[in-house]
This record gives structure tokens, C-alpha cells and sequence, in this order.
């Protein structure tokens, strides 16, 4: 195995380092930009724009992967809302760029979705469920996997997520667990969605999904998310009790109050049973994770 990353300087892409290197296979890293993984050798990494069709096929001709993780995206739902051309341009022509390099050099390509492709009106989703978007983040995602759904080539997976956390180097962006162990402590006020149910994912769960699925060489859909859904008032009062933080800071409140450009499925959470038959993917708990901090 021979591995491909795109967005290895997010969470999940560090993460998928991290385990390549611990069982020794041969990989290359790659984001748009420069390396800001300190785990990472700079001989294991390449800056690769997605939107940059030309690039692309270079850097994946030239390295011949045998399977492409592509865990690039943009993945903040507001701005994609804002901005739906942009997001158009990373999630679904970026993507079509590296599914086609993948497709010239006969390798099996990951695509990393979410469970936002659900219109959240059922929750507890299976792979074979509809899929019904309510945001321009969710169409471009549910676009993104219709590139691959509508090919002759099977040589693919979607991996669909739900809120994945933990902690990685030089991160662009927060999560929803940073954010609580860094707010709560100092007494900052916080406004948390009671009325929006979710099963946050361990990163390193998903990697070791992600890295199983590609060993196995297994094709189509894998829902891997975390074992249990909460509302997301729910999820930070877990960490807040863990680490004994006082939560008098913590107010519930209701989605409508935010007035957020992008529409959220209400309820989601998978069902496992595929990913644990065919993966055995046993992903942790909240509480077995916040130790791992």
C-alpha cells in the first residue's frame, strides 16, 4: 500500500500520518501549503492545491499511490453558504481533479463526506439511507459523492462523519471539544444548541477507519462516526463534568436564536453495523477520549 493525502495539515490528515508511520507504510503527505506538521518529513510531503487540475496530476502521477485519502474540503458551513462558489470549486471540482488523477493511475480513492448530507429528520442513518441536503456545504458534498456513485469505476469509498475532534498541530480551525476545555475553565460565556443531536467522532478512530478500509480494499459507502448521540449542550456538559468545570457560564439555547446562514440537519448519528462487520470498527466514547486530550 502506497498512500496519497490531501489536507494532511487538518486534524484527520495528521492523524493518518501519525498511524502510516507507527505501522510503516510508505506515504505522502500533501496540502496547499507548507507543512505544518512537525511529525511529519518534509520527504514525505508535497504542497498540492486541489483546484489546480495540472498540479494535481503531477503530484499523483509523479508519486503512483495505490489509494488517495482525500480528506480536503471546505468544511465551514456557514462560509460555504456565503460563498457557494468557492465551496463549489474546492468540494466538488477539487475533488473531480483528484478522483480523475486517481482513476489515471488505477488508484482506489477515499472521499471523506459527512453526515450532513441527511435531512436529520430520522437520525441514526445507514449507509443505504436518502440522502436529502438543507445547506450549499451538504449539496456540494452530496455533488462530490455523485462523481463517484455515478461511475463505471468502482475503485472508490465514502467515508460519511459526523463532528470529528481531538488535537493536532497548528490546527486552522477549532472543534467543538477544544473549544469547550478552553472556554469553560476561564468562565467565558457560552451559547450551546440543545435542539441539535450529533455523535462526535475520535479522530483517531476515523484515521484508523480510513487507513482500515484502504487495507482491506474495500469499496462503496462506510458510515464512521462515534458510538453515541447527544444533543450538543449534552456533549459539552460530558466535558465540563469530566474535567469537574463549573457551568454556570453555560447557557442552552435553540438553533433558531442563532440566526446562522446555513441551514443544520436537526438529528443525525449512524448506524455502525456495516463499518463493525466488515471494519471491526469499535470507535470510543466520549469519556473514554477526554483523557486522551
Amino acid at each position: 500500500m502506497n498512500t496519497l493525502i490531501t489536507g494532511a495539515n487538518g486534524l484527520l490528515g495528521q492523524k493518518i500520518v501519525r498511524q502510516l508511520m507507527k505501522r510503516n507504510i510508505p506515504f505522502l503527505a500533501t496540502s496547499n501549503g507548507t507543512n505544518r506538521n512537525p511529525d511529519c518529513p518534509d520527504t514525505n510531503y508535497k504542497t498540492m492545491d486541489i483546484c489546480n487540475a495540472t498540479e494535481v496530476t503531477a503530484v499523483v502521477v509523479s508519486y503512483q499511490p495505490t489509494h488517495i485519502i482525500h480528506t480536503a474540503a471546505m468544511t465551514n458551513v456557514d462560509a460555504c453558504e456565503l460563498n457557494p462558489e468557492a465551496c463549489q470549486a474546492v468540494n466538488v471540482e477539487g475533488t473531480r481533479n483528484v478522483a480523475d488523477a486517481a482513476r489515471f493511475v488505477k488508484a482506489h480513492f477515499q472521499l471523506l463526506s459527512t453526515d450532513f448530507v441527511f435531512d436529520g429528520e430520522k437520525g441514526n442513518y445507514s449507509e443505504t439511507d436518502e440522502v436529502g441536503p438543507l445547506s450549499v456545504y451538504a449539496r456540494s458534498k452530496v455533488d462530490a459523492e455523485q462523481l463517484l456513485l455515478g461511475n463505471a469505476d468502482h475503485n472508490y469509498s465514502i467515508v460519511r462523519t459526523i463532528i470529528v475532534y481531538g488535537t493536532a498541530h497548528h490546527l486552522s480551525r477549532s472543534n467543538l471539544f477544544l473549544w469547550a476545555k478552553e472556554a469553560l475553565p476561564k468562565g467565558e460565556q457560552m451559547n450551546v444548541v440543545d435542539d441539535q443531536f450529533r455523535a462526535p467522532t475520535w479522530a483517531d478512530d476515523l484515521a484508523w477507519g480510513c487507513i482500515r478500509i484502504c487495507e482491506l480494499n474495500e469499496t462503496g459507502i462506510y458510515h464512521l462516526s462515534g458510538p453515541e448521540t447527544y444533543s450538543i449542550f449534552e456533549i459539552v456538559q460530558k466535558v465540563a463534568t469530566y474535567y469537574g468545570y463549573e457551568t454556570s457560564s453555560l447557557n442552552r439555547i435553540a438553533s433558531a436564536t442563532l440566526n446562522q446562514p446555513a441551514k443544520r440537519p436537526p438529528k443525525t448519528g449512524f448506524d455502525l453495523s456495516k463499518a463493525k462487520n466488515k471494519l471491526n470498527y469499535h470507535p470510543k466514547t466520549i469519556e473514554e477520549t477526554l483523557n486522551l486530550f
